[in-house]
């Protein structure tokens, strides 16, 4: 892999720590094990030298955690020494699957108590690391990243938090905006797309998925996500279409203008696969009409593609859609928390971000570039020659 044999010639930045905490634990172990395999594959003579010592192990986790007191109160601990680590925190603030006792009562974390298990391990780092990085995939708030009227900007303040507490650099997946990273524009912010792992998942997944402007199209669901579905239309050379939402501004349900119709924008959709993209699924609802009006107008088979699956509101919708013929097939990362019900689901198809994650890792550790991983153009073309696409 081009990628890690840049790695060999480069002295890493420091020893490397990894912290998963625990809403992010086994994607965090599934990265460590990708890691340790690769350094102890990798031949460079210098390897025994001082610069790199630490650098073959047989983990690079650290053991930390967050206790709680009888009250919910809690503190960060770190049971290993960071001193001169280069040190990645990961965490998934949309693990609602952990709990912990207030006075007897069981809560859920929430996405604010995660933030707060984050700053707790920072803290407890006391600076000692040589530089800190953030791994937050679903970015914090990052719903939030606008102000339309007197109301907060949390998505900013909780950047500024972060790197004022001595993070050096925050790394997350489609980011709602990216242009939230302007609020801290003298550290480091990058917003990955997982359009390659999409790509591969389909056609390691789908064996009659044809890749063709005869065959298949690609549909943003509003007018928000057009960046990302034009990105992803170019790079498999295909048609695309858009959705935008005329909504009833006059009401206001649930915090939010209820929609009134979905009205689409492009070419002939009949007989073709649609490749639905998105950043999340929250409820399911938006993306269930559009694939509706989509199959309305004569399209083919229904492919819906989200970084973030969070089916807020269960699963019973994608069912009767599937049963119903609506949808194909649902793809959706491991960034983020999944349901053994959902894993289970025929439709489901699971996008492994783990080895991408390493790779950023292992990268940025060695203080080697990163820009080929961001842009995944070309391997994404590879992919589709080696499938014949």
């Amino acid at each position: 892999m081009p990628q890690q044999e840049n790695n060999v010639n480069t002295i890493p930045v420091g020893s490397l720590g990894i912290i998963a905490l625990e809403s992010c634990k086994s994607l965090g172990e599934e990265v460590n094990k990708y890691i340790v395999n690769w350094r102890k594959e990798r031949e460079n003579e210098l390897v025994s030298s001082l610069h790199f010592k630490g650098y073959r192990r047989d983990s690079y986790l650290l053991e930390a955690c967050c206790p709680r007191f009888g009250s919910g109160e809690a503190k960060g601990m770190i049971r290993e020494t960071v001193r001169g680590d280069d040190l990645y925190i990961l965490l998934d603030i949309t693990n609602y699957s952990i709990t912990y006792t207030v006075c007897g009562h069981e809560n859920h974390m929430s996405p604010d108590d995660h933030y707060q298990d984050l700053k707790r391990i920072i803290a407890a780092a006391s600076g000692k690391a040589r530089r800190i990085t953030v791994i937050m995939p679903f970015l914090y708030e990052s719903r939030q990243h606008k102000r339309s009227s007197r109301e907060s900007l949390d998505c900013a303040l909780a950047l500024q938090e972060l790197t004022n507490m001595g993070v050096d650099s925050i790394i997350t997946f489609d980011a709602h905006d990216p242009r939230v990273q302007n609020a801290i524009p003298l550290k480091g912010f990058e917003t990955v797309s997982p359009t390659y792992q999409f790509i591969k998942a389909i056609l390691n997944n789908v064996e009659d998925f044809k890749a063709k402007p005869s065959n298949l199209m690609v549909i943003s669901p509003d007018e928000g996500g057009m960046g990302r579905a034009v990105y992803f239309a170019n790079v498999l050379g295909v048609d695309m279409g858009m959705f935008y939402k005329r909504r009833d501004y006059t009401k206001i349900v649930n915090g939010r203008n209820p929609i009134v119709a979905h009205e689409f924008l492009g070419s002939d959709v009949k007989g073709k696969d649609m490749l639905i993209i998105d950043d999340m699924i929250s409820s399911g609802e938006s993306m269930l009409d559009v694939a509706t009006e989509l199959k309305k107008r004569g399209a083919g088979r229904i492919f819906m593609c989200s970084t973030f699956g969070l089916f807020t509101n269960g699963l019973a919708k994608f069912d009767k859609a599937y049963e119903d013929g609506l949808i194909y097939r649902v793809l959706t990362t491991n960034l983020v928390y999944q349901t053994e019900e959902l894993l289970s689901r025929p439709y489901y198809i699971n996008v492994d971000m783990s080895k991408y994650i390493a790779l950023l890792i292992d990268s940025l550790n060695h203080d080697s570039s990163i820009s080929d991983l961001l842009n995944p153009s070309t391997r994404i073309q590879n992919i589709l020659k080696k499938y014949n696409q």
